[in-house]
């Protein structure tokens, strides 16, 4: 039995190598995009950013401070904060801007809905205000999340050279100190540079609601979240799943480190491990078949390497160690470069037992009904 186990171990590992060449190849063919100067007929495109916010007082003001830095003209932008039920002041700070700038607006989904009768709440917030939307393409992030400056500019730039229906861009964590910070800073470095690689190659729907647009027109098109409304997470990549199959493939990846988002890893390991199930909890509803293999590949792979090392084959488990840590830090050289972050690498071997760890119970209990989120239950 030990045998067979060892064997599929060392099948799985082949795979799990070939998946990072592949990575790897596809991030290679990434270029760092480069904005044409408009012709002087092309107005600026005309922008409504979205932001979802629940509970946010300490971070929505710095946030949409942020977006009003833009060096973009801020008649052609609108701001809309949609309030989810939050129990703190984070809709009267939105207020008071508002009395400043006249594009900043508020929403609250509690003039629209009642929390019992909902589950999906950050779609509901995405839809209600697009509805309300006066520009024609639709920016999303987060509240707690810190915009930089050329952000709309190399939006509109790549929209005028590309004609997409959905842009999917970067994210990264801000970095600080601590064990906590620095495990999740690697391992959504992983994960951005697997989006990147990903969407550059036409493979994967993959994308981060911190930082994607789309048109208005082709939300409309697809009949907005009609279909998957009914799950709590994945309003980024079901939308952009859709947008894929449906409209014939008009799907891009703004590569520049001009765009890169940044926003606030968790502050403690309880919310942690809930971001990571909630963000696991919409697998089993993928269309795309092709990140559901990815997922399932990683999962049994982290899966053997436990059981065999339970079971006390230790030779095979560590020349796997070995071997998933190369092909891994072969892969994440470049990503940590274009994200500035290639001191961070030192530290990723250490973290390799967390994460396998941390892997197997987020990808469980992701797929169980509920989870906690924000001071409520989701289902």
């Amino acid at each position: 039995m030990l045998s067979i186990l060892t064997n599929c171990l060392a099948v799985l590992t082949i795979l799990y190598a070939l998946l990072l060449v592949a990575y790897s190849y596809w991030f290679s063919k990434l270029i760092i995009f480069k904005p044409v100067h408009p012709a002087v007929n092309n107005e600026p495109t005309h922008f409504t950013i979205v932001i979802p916010a629940r509970n946010e007082a300490a971070n929505i003001k710095a946030c949409v401070d942020s977006i009003l830095a833009q060096d973009y003209p801020l008649d052609f932008f609108e701001i809309i904060v949609v309030d989810d039920f939050s129990e703190d002041t984070t809709p009267d700070i939105v207020k008071e801007m508002g009395l400043l700038y006249s594009n900043i607006h508020l929403l609250s989904l509690a003039d629209y809905f009642k929390s019992d009768e909902m589950n999906s709440f950050k779609k509901k917030a995405i839809e209600k205000a697009v509805s309300h939307a006066k520009g024609n393409w639709i920016v999303t992030t987060d509240a707690d999340c810190i915009i930089p400056k050329h952000w709309l500019s190399l939006y509109h730039a790549y929209i005028l050279k590309n004609n997409p229906v959905f842009v999917a861009a970067p994210v990264m964590f801000i970095k600080e100190s601590g064990v906590l910070n620095e495990f999740q800073v690697l391992d959504f470095l992983a994960l951005q540079g697997i989006t990147a690689a990903a969407v550059g190659a036409g493979k994967h729907s993959m994308s981060n609601g911190a930082n994607l647009a789309f048109e208005k027109s082709a939300f409309i098109a697809v009949g907005g979240y009609q279909g998957v409304d009914q799950i709590a997470s994945g309003d980024d990549m079901f939308l952009m799943h859709k947008m894929k199959v449906t409209l014939s493939n008009r799907i891009g990846y703004l590569f520049h480190p001009g765009a890169i988002v940044l926003t606030k890893t968790m502050s403690n390991w309880k919310d942690f491990i809930m971001q990571r199930i909630r963000w696991s909890s919409k697998a089993r509803y993928y269309d795309d078949n092709s990140i559901f293999w990815v997922l399932l590949l990683v999962y049994l792979y982290n899966l053997f390497l436990l059981v065999l090392l339970f079971a006390g084959a230790y030779i095979p488990v560590l020349i796997s160690l070995a071997i998933k840590t190369i092909f891994e830090l072969i892969f994440l050289t470049p990503v940590s470069k274009f994200y500035q972050l290639t001191g961070e690498l030192r530290y990723f071997p250490l973290f390799q037992p967390l994460h396998i760890v941390y892997t197997l119970v987020a990808g469980l209990f992701g797929q169980v009904k509920t989870y906690t989120w924000k001071g409520r239950r989701v289902k």
